[in-house]
């Protein structure tokens, strides 16, 4: 079977890259692999425009947010499933001087699309939050599982179900072959398994290992808190808790270490006990040593691009970096140099 674009990796970014190819009246397959979507099917799904433990915008959201809720927001369309959640984000202050500077920030142009009110006192006496905080808009999470379920199920004739095997790709005639199918290109969106390619071994990846809990906990506000842990109300009484970063333990399951670290930093920002820990789950994200995206083009063999490396933040990656993906697929457009693959040229 000829195609234009063989997609290796169904997760959160084969997935869009390829609604994107799809919509644009491309011939393409998807070979999915399911039990190595972990990374995907397990993340919170958060979009936050403010990030880190200094609370500053995140990169290029200007470019990023406006694509967002646009974007998962017609999948359902086509879909007819729900998995996109428009939520206030929380996020308290720490002491009288971040309030002040929050205070400032309002009527900065910069940070006003993304503010959609500031307090100066507790929200909650379950919160430690004594300075207040500012509630974000632009903001909210995506049922990342949902969302890859109902999509494969709506554009199932896309989508192959098989393990990849490299071995059996092969250049042949102007064509990229795998078994049946004969490719033009071929894109790899495995996260941290194309660090085993043959083709994408010189990048640097850095894979980061994330743990997540979903606890049962009293205080069920309809707006998620983030500082220090994230803290999303999944419905009756049941919050997803997150999460760790960790560079090592890569191979080794959930850890008491981590859950034990969660439940303290959720001690912290909510003071109230956990009934129970309903479930305890891991991923390796596909992160970058940098911290940006891994786009583009194999200098050497033809037909052969990556879109990759989205790390913690892929839901709010993936949307604007899809089209920019999509439009060097399809007419040769650059990509900006923070993501093009060339910046890591000089290693291969």
């Amino acid at each position: 079977m000829k195609i234009d674009f063989l997609l290796i990796g169904g997760g959160l970014a084969g997935s869009a890259l390829g609604y994107r190819l799809i919509q644009a009246g491309k011939s393409i397959r998807i070979l999915d692999q399911p039990e190595k979507n972990q990374s995907s099917r397990i993340a919170a799904g958060l979009y936050n425009p403010v990030t880190g433990r200094k609370m500053v915008k995140t990169w290029l959201a200007d470019q990023l947010f406006p694509e967002i809720e646009p974007f998962y927001k017609e999948i359902e369309e086509k879909t007819g499933v729900d998995f996109l959640r428009s939520e206030t984000i929380y996020r308290p202050f720490i002491s009288i001087e971040e309030q002040n500077e929050w205070m400032g920030n309002s009527s900065d142009e910069a940070f006003i699309p993304y503010i959609r009110e500031l307090v100066t006192e507790s929200q909650s006496p379950h919160l430690n939050d004594p300075y207040g905080g500012v509630m974000l808009q632009q903001s909210g999470w995506l049922d990342i599982p949902t969302f890859l379920n109902a999509f494969k199920e709506k554009f199932s004739e896309y989508f192959q179900l098989e393990e990849f095997t490299e071995e059996n790709l092969h250049f042949d005639n102007g064509s990229w072959h795998y078994r049946d199918l004969e490719s033009t290109a071929v894109v790899f969106c495995n996260g941290v398994h194309s660090a085993e390619s043959s083709f994408f071994g010189f990048l640097p990846f850095a894979p980061v290992k994330g743990e997540i809990l979903e606890v049962k906990q009293e205080f069920c506000p309809d707006y998620i808190v983030n500082r220090g842990v994230f803290r999303v109300h999944l419905g009756e009484g049941i919050h997803r808790v997150g999460s760790t970063y960790t560079w090592h333990d890569l191979d080794i399951g959930p850890t008491e270490r981590a859950k034990n670290e969660l439940l303290e930093r959720l001690q912290v920002l909510v003071n109230l006990p956990v009934k129970e820990v309903v479930s305890h789950k891991f991923g390796i994200r596909p992160a970058t040593k940098d911290r940006k995206p891994f786009l583009g083009k194999h200098p050497r063999h033809s037909g052969v691009y990556i879109f990759n490396g989205f790390g913690a933040k892929g839901v709010s990656l993936v949307p604007f970096f899809s089209k920019v993906m999509e439009a060097h697929l399809l007419r040769s457009e650059p990509i900006m140099k923070e993501v093009d693959i060339a910046r890591y040229f000089d290693y291969i």
